[in-house]
Order: structure tokens, then sequence, then C-alpha cells
């Protein structure tokens, strides 16, 4: 694996005998953030599926290394169970390993307290507010503690400044608990905000039009109004356009 936690290697993915995509390779070393941008329908949910093993590839290799790695994925519709209130939904991945009660309402009771939600945990997905379910979604998702976090447009239903916090967020998270992260978005600046490295993918069918190294990336919130955060938001922009 070369030190890569993911690697993927000539993955070809095709519905109804239509190639989505084909031949895509692209690594993901432990610690290291990579974006995954490109036009409606070119693939990124259903790659972003593959990655988190709900699907299988019709052909080429996808490796995670070490094997036992953990993994957890936040969904575009946050995925939380709309019968069980906030903190229901951040247990149960715990009571699904089968963690004592004990143990698992004292790490419930921190995740609120991490995701600023403490005094909802009695409320339910419906009574939360758009920011609110983000954060409880991405608290479900951590909770397990898991090496690869993977999101699949986790930001796209949020208004701009609630998204902005939630990026900010997901940065801290990222950094603090040295998190390979894995993020498919429509959104350029968040590619460009959080991915070190990010891949533009389009063409017919789907392949890597471009792979941008983005060493600036450092996912603080000051780097927006950064040169090198608008160089690069130009050079995936014009990228994209290539496609067109």
């Amino acid at each position: 694996m070369g030190g890569a936690l993911v690697r993927a290697e000539g993955l070809t993915k095709a519905y109804d005998g239509r190639l989505v995509f084909q031949d895509l390779d692209f690594q993901a070393p432990p610690g290291s953030s990579l974006a995954l941008v490109g036009p409606s329908g070119c693939g990124k949910s259903t790659l972003m599926h593959i990655l988190a093993g709900l699907r299988l590839p019709e052909a080429g290799r996808l490796e995670i290394s070490p094997p036992t790695a953990r993994s957890a994925v936040v969904l575009q519709d946050f995925g939380l169970f709309p019968w069980k209130n906030a903190r229901q939904n951040l247990e149960l991945p715990l009571a699904l390993e089968g963690i004592p009660r004990r143990e698992r309402l004292g790490r419930v009771a921190a995740m609120l307290d991490e995701m600023g939600l403490t005094g909802w945990e009695a409320h339910y997905p419906d009574q939360l507010s758009g920011g609110q379910k983000q954060r409880l979604a991405l608290g479900r998702a951590l909770i397990a503690e898991p090496e690869l976090l993977l999101l699949d447009e986790p930001f796209s239903s949020l208004d701009a400044l609630t998204r902005e916090n939630a990026l900010n967020l997901l940065a801290a998270l990222w950094q603090g608990r040295g998190l390979t992260l894995v993020l498919a978005t429509h959104f350029i600046e968040e590619a460009v905000f959080l991915g070190e490295r990010i891949l533009v993918l389009g063409g017919t069918p789907t392949r890597v039009a471009a792979d941008i190294a983005n060493p600036a990336a450092c996912g603080k919130p000051e780097s927006r109004f950064e040169e090198n955060y608008f160089q690069t938001v130009k050079k995936v922009r014009r990228s994209l356009e290539a496609l067109a």
C-alpha cells in the first residue's frame, strides 16, 4: 500500500451496461484529506458508496490498509433515524458494537458536548435545525472513533453561514483526531478549504480529469483570505470549465 490508508486502482462502475466511471486511480495517506468535485451525475456518490463498502465496482481494486481500519460515512441527507432522539442516534453505533450501557452513555454525553448539542439530547431530528442535524450526523459518525471519514455532499442542504460553520467544525475534527478524510462536494470552495488533494472528475465515462495538489489547505478560517486559496479555486474552476 505504500503508506496509503485508501488506494484505488482502475475502479470501474457501470449501471445497466452503461459505464459511470472507468479506471479511477487515487490514494489517501493516513491523516490526509481528499476532495472529489465534478458535475452532477459524474458518479461522486456512487464512488463514495464503493469506498464505504455499500456497493461493489465492476472492475479495479480498492484497498484499505490496515483492513481493520474503522470507517464512517455521513450522507447528503444526514441518514439520521427520525424515530430516535439525538441521544439514541448517537448511541446506536456503540450499541451495535456491544459496548456496555454505562460506557455508551458517557461517550454520548462527551460527544453531545463536543458537537454543541448538550441540552438537545431528547429532541428528535425533525425538532433540530439543519446545522444541529449536521452536527448530530458528524457526532454519530465519529463516536465509534473511525480512522477514515467519508462525507458525501454533507453540507449541500445548509445555508451559507451554517455551512461555513460546519466546515470549520469538520476541519477542527479532522485535524484534532488525525482522521483520513474523503469529501465529495459540488462546492469548489469546500474542496479547496478542506482538500489537501483535489480530484476533478468528469467526462463520459467519468475519469480523473485533474489531480490538483493543494498543500496550502489547512482548514483554518483565515486560509479563505490567502492568495494560495484563491489561485487553487481558480485552477479547480478552470478544470471544471474544460469539461463543459
